[in-house]
């Protein structure tokens, strides 16, 4: 089971086109199911997957796809920042929603003017999130608690302590819509008009997300603390034996994968609604699962994962002008998941048999004569 997991969560290397053969896989695997479901229900699948490919290469709809990308790679760092030390945090949800409240109602309180502003949102969410985060490793290295049962709890309770922050303290009624106050216009990060031919800007938080990859990838691959974190993750006796601290890593990793959460609803908080309500985006966490299996974990793998997922989500409704449900996207979606982890299987499996063949052919060579050289 500790070796399968390896595999899925990106702790065991795929080389050359093998790294490139498993997502495709899985890819097409999909579409193969979501044209059997198609045709099941008397649609046509070549006309389905066009509609799709024409909707979302407009210049407006890939501002769109770009927007949407950024909560769920965001998202997605957050969750790998978990994978690679073998924590689940499924609470990313919780934490970046809970920060977003509070963030959202210190920023409508307008305590910093401008870019101070920003800063104070931003700040105050990562600590959130990281605060949030921090109960279920203390949980664990305490009491020994499952990360997985703990986090899924906190998602609930921030969700009753979201919405009673909101209810209570936070809140502003705006017809019949409950929220947070707005946040100043001196406060909000401005778009960046990056595809040409539509007035749709892209959001600025797209910088942040770049910055966030790259931090993600320098802190795990060229730092002592990644290398503590990585070799915990693969084996917690080694690391013992080596001088980590195991429990002092899960709650950093955990208090760490919190602060990114944090900044998961910050696209949206401080690019597009400027405030907390009802119509908040939700799920995010649960996205960032998918995609950082799809891209295990690595940084680009999940840029590509979450521009998939952003096409899919911003291109749905077009399947309507075909009477086409667009819940056969979250089909698609699904099965790409189940997909993903079966196919990095199969490819392993196959490395693993063309390594054996290649030992064999070597051994069954016929060795030189001894002294044929001279």
């Amino acid at each position: 089971m500790s070796s399968f997991l390896d595999r899925v969560l990106g702790r065991v290397r795929l080389g050359g086109w093998l790294a490139v053969a498993a997502p495709l896989i899985a890819v097409v695997f999909a579409v193969l199911i979501t044209s059997a479901v198609l045709l099941a229900a008397g649609k046509a699948p070549v006309e389905a997957f066009t509609t799709l490919a024409d909707y979302g290469t407009q210049p407006r709809t890939m501002a769109l796809i770009l927007n949407t990308s950024i909560g769920y790679y965001i998202s997605a760092l957050a969750v790998a920042i978990g994978f690679r030390m073998n924590l689940f945090n499924i609470g990313v949800d919780g934490q970046y929603r809970l920060a977003a409240v509070v963030a959202a109602g210190l920023g409508g309180a307008a305590v910093l003017p401008g870019v101070l502003n920003i800063i104070l949102v931003v700040v105050c969410a990562m600590v959130v999130g990281a605060l949030w985060a921090a109960i279920a490793g203390v949980l664990k290295v305490r009491r020994g608690v499952s990360e997985v049962i703990s986090t899924i709890m906190l998602n609930a309770i921030a969700t009753g302590i979201g919405s009673w922050l909101v209810t209570n303290y936070f809140g502003v009624l705006t017809g019949n819509d409950l929220g947070t106050r707005p946040i100043p216009d001196d406060a909000h990060v401005p778009g960046i008009p990056l595809i040409a031919g539509t007035s749709q800007l892209v959001n600025g938080f797209l910088v942040l997300a770049v910055v966030l990859g790259i931090a993600y990838w320098v802190v795990l691959n060229r730092t002592r603390f990644g290398f503590d974190l990585r070799a915990t993750g693969k084996s917690e006796t080694a690391a013992v034996a080596s001088g980590i601290s195991v429990k002092k890593m899960v709650v950093a990793t955990m208090v760490m994968s919190g602060a990114v959460a944090g900044l998961s609803g910050m696209p949206e908080l401080l690019g597009q609604s400027y405030k907390y309500s009802n119509n908040f985006p939700t799920g995010l966490g649960f996205t960032g699962i998918a995609i950082a299996l799809l891209g295990r974990n690595n940084p680009v793998g999940m840029a590509i994962g979450a521009l998939l997922w952003g096409f899919l989500d911003s291109s749905s409704d077009a399947l309507q002008l075909l009477d086409i449900s667009k819940e056969i996207v979250s089909i698609m979606q699904g099965v790409i998941v189940l997909s993903v982890i079966v196919a990095y299987e199969l490819v392993h499996r196959y490395r693993v048999v063309a390594e054996q063949r290649r030992v064999s052919r070597q051994l069954a060579a016929p060795s030189e004569p001894e002294g044929a050289a001279a």
